[in-house]
């Protein structure tokens, strides 16, 4: 993790402290923004593989492409087509 800090006025001093995650500012007035990157969720599969919805299409359903090793949300699988236009 690094931080970084910008000082934009003179005879200011500011200490930032990670443990503690504190920010002291010592002389004037200073509006101080901090921002600390939260923990990630999971991934989407436990293999890494990824998921490509980028031609998703009202009712997709979602199916894993073997000849490009992604998850896929587009027109090929429907809840219409995928029972021969049966609903469920």
């Amino acid at each position: 993790m690094s931080n970084t800090v910008n000082v934009t006025e003179v005879k200011t001093t500011v200490s930032v402290s990670e443990e503690t995650n504190t920010v002291t500012i010592n002389g004037g007035s200073s509006v101080v923004e901090v921002a600390t990157q939260g923990p990630q969720g999971p991934a989407f599969a436990a293999t890494g593989t990824s998921l490509n919805d980028s031609d998703k299409v009202n009712n997709s359903v979602v199916y894993f492409s073997q000849s490009d090793g992604t998850f896929k949300a587009d027109a090929t699988r429907t809840v219409e087509n995928l029972v021969d236009g049966g609903n469920f």
